[in-house]
């Protein structure tokens, strides 16, 4: 299945994929970046389109 997975160097915390995910799947962790909880991820991939930085791809994920 393939997830959100983030460059947390390169993200902007910036929040716009936390505020679009249907499953509450990302949160800005510790106010310097993005993190995913592959868990809750569905690979809907809403956050990689809001993402105004683009460091969120989709990748498969075990």
């Amino acid at each position: 299945m393939r997830k959100a997975i983030i460059n947390q160097k390169q993200c902007v915390s910036c929040g716009a994929c936390v505020k679009v995910c249907p499953r509450d799947a990302i949160e800005i962790y510790k106010g310097m970046y993005a993190k995913v909880d592959l868990d809750k991820c569905v690979g809907c991939s809403l956050c990689k389109k809001a993402c105004p930085a683009s460091v969120i791809e989709m990748e498969d994920v075990k």
